[in-house]
């Protein structure tokens, strides 16, 4: 596991996902690099995770499924980093890896670890997905957009959106 330093409440901390987690409570923001964190605003990233989940819904191939389902899952996660993170804007390390949205997830909302943790096991799929080199089955394409679906409702109780919210600038796209 590889070691990272955010900045908490109560100063830096350096350590391996799992210790770094327990330093953070849903009401002490997170440090998170200035350069990770999303350029959309919460409401536009779950409207886009909606879209994407409304487009995985009609797409046949379940490869494809997959893929848009998980990024949609992804995008609701951004909607979480961009209300729970606050920038940080240390310079980089030499030699710093660049940390999944899952990662930091974990770390900004502890009560969303198992989520986390259970679309970081299916990243690597999706990217092989997206490539057309993984096999999917309509199956697992469909567990995968039930569990966005369900994933991205609870992002967006969490955040005390409404379904019907819309950011200015995409309410007519």
């Amino acid at each position: 596991m590889t070691a990272t330093t955010i900045s908490t409440a109560t100063g830096p901390v350096t350590g391996s996902a799992t210790s770094d987690a327990a330093y953070a409570t849903p009401g002490s923001p997170v440090g998170v690099a200035a350069h990770l964190l999303p350029h959309r605003t919460p409401v536009e990233l779950v409207l886009l995770a909606r879209r994407g989940l409304g487009e995985a819904a009609l797409t046949m191939a379940s490869s494809q499924r997959y893929a848009t389902a998980h990024l949609a899952a992804l995008r609701a996660a951004a909607a979480v980093l961009a209300v729970r993170a606050r920038p940080v804007t240390a310079g980089r390390r030499r030699g710093a890896r660049v940390t999944s949205a899952w990662l930091l997830l974990t770390k900004v909302a502890p009560e969303l670890g198992e989520w986390a943790a259970f679309f970081a096991a299916g990243a690597a799929k999706r990217s092989a997905a997206e490539a057309g080199i993984a096999r999917v089955t309509p199956r697992e394409a469909d567990d995968l957009l039930r569990a966005a679906g369900q994933f991205i409702d609870l992002v967006q109780a969490e955040l005390g959106l409404h379904p019907d919210q819309r950011p200015e600038g995409i309410a007519g796209r």
